[in-house]
């Protein structure tokens, strides 16, 4: 009996150390992903050369490239796909839907409608020709972006007091998400039918979603959040693992499922609508992350939680490489690189069924 026990808690042990062993693998990947995005675009800088860079000890030139334009978007990239990353891995779980992201609970099209009222109907951006074309120019950007956190958090605020005035289910919060996020598309698409064309080009270019907007004040407010989201997750891993058995098996634990549910949802919800107010729409990152991660680490959300915010890290700054790369000196929108890159992987995954595992 001892042998066995023995032999069971070694077994545990090496299950546990393979899962801290990915995370650290995750972890690397992801530093070579930032790498590579300082390194690469139209003017490539070799890595040893970020390196030193990075340390202060690069010429001008490459104190510029760095430093400047492309240190602040890889951490914008960074600190945006984790949020996204641990926000739609904590919806699945509680939410127990596999499909549950920021965009199926109305929050991106929430934001899409706050910003398209900012930029039409109060001035808050407009369209000048510049040497590359067309680009935005933001006459009041703190408004542009308070406006699209005020459209997301509203969708968020409705499902949660629908939660607690009529007590739905999980499953109904997620239709009501869906049918919220139609209803703000709608509204969205009727202000850009009544606007002139400029404005209605800034609307459309704030959705296709860009890291490159963002100041060194925006990144560190968007980390503060992400932050403290992290950290609350991280507080009730162990309620969320109860959750994965079922409402009922986890009351038996003692955990109150509805306190649980809401406070992670309006939590989420909050550090997703400060990101996509930001950046713009950012589509699949949320919802693919999880599931990238899940057949490598389990539910155990100690390790599910890290695993998915650093995949979704992972993800963005490979798809602004690419979206920099594909046609330089021409930057593509990021939200459509994600897009090509998540929808076939997602529908591999769900062909695969590994959302069930």
């Amino acid at each position: 009996m001892k042998e066995q026990l023995q032999r069971g808690g070694q077994g545990y042990r090496s299950f546990i150390a393979g899962k801290r062993l990915f995370l650290v693998f995750l972890l690397a990947l992801t530093a070579l992903a930032f790498l590579l995005a300082i390194a690469l675009g139209s003017s490539s800088v070799p890595i040893n050369r970020v390196v030193s860079t990075l340390f202060g000890f690069g010429d001008a030139k490459e104190k510029v490239i760095v430093l400047n334009l492309r240190l602040p978007r890889a951490v914008t990239a960074i600190i945006a796909g984790f949020g996204l990353g641990i926000v739609g891995c904590v919806m699945q779980g509680i939410l127990r839907n596999p499909l549950a992201s920021a965009s199926t609970i109305g929050v991106s099209q929430g934001a899409a409608f706050g910003a398209a009222f900012a930029i039409i109907a109060l001035g808050g951006g407009l369209m000048s020709a510049g040497s590359s074309g067309m680009q935005l120019s933001v006459t009041s950007p703190a408004l542009t972006t308070l406006c699209a956190f005020a459209g997301s958090m509203l969708s968020t605020l409705f499902i949660v007091a629908l939660s607690r005035i009529r007590r739905v289910t999980a499953g109904t919060m997620i239709l009501a998400g869906v049918a919220l996020g139609s209803l703000f598309s709608a509204g969205t698409t009727l202000m850009e039918y009544f606007a002139d064309d400029v404005r209605v080009a800034a609307v459309v270019y704030w959705t296709f979603g860009d890291l490159g907007s963002t100041f060194w004040k925006d990144i560190s407010v968007m980390g503060a959040v992400v932050l403290a989201a992290s950290v609350y997750f991280a507080c009730n891993c162990w309620n969320y693992n109860a959750m994965q058995g079922g409402e009922d098996g986890a009351k038996g634990l003692g955990v109150n499922t509805r306190r649980v549910l809401i406070l992670g949802m309006v939590v989420g919800s909050l550090a997703a609508s400060v990101i996509v107010s930001y950046i713009g729409i950012i589509n699949f990152v949320g919802l693919i992350a999880p599931h990238l991660v899940r057949k490598f680490v389990g539910t155990d959300y100690r390790y599910l939680l890290p695993a998915s915010g650093l995949a979704g890290a992972m993800l963005l700054l490979f798809s602004d490489t690419a979206a920099r790369m594909i046609a330089a000196p021409i930057v593509l929108p990021i939200g459509a690189i994600t897009s090509v890159l998540g929808a076939p992987l997602f529908l591999w995954i769900i062909f695969k069924g590994r959302w069930k595992q």
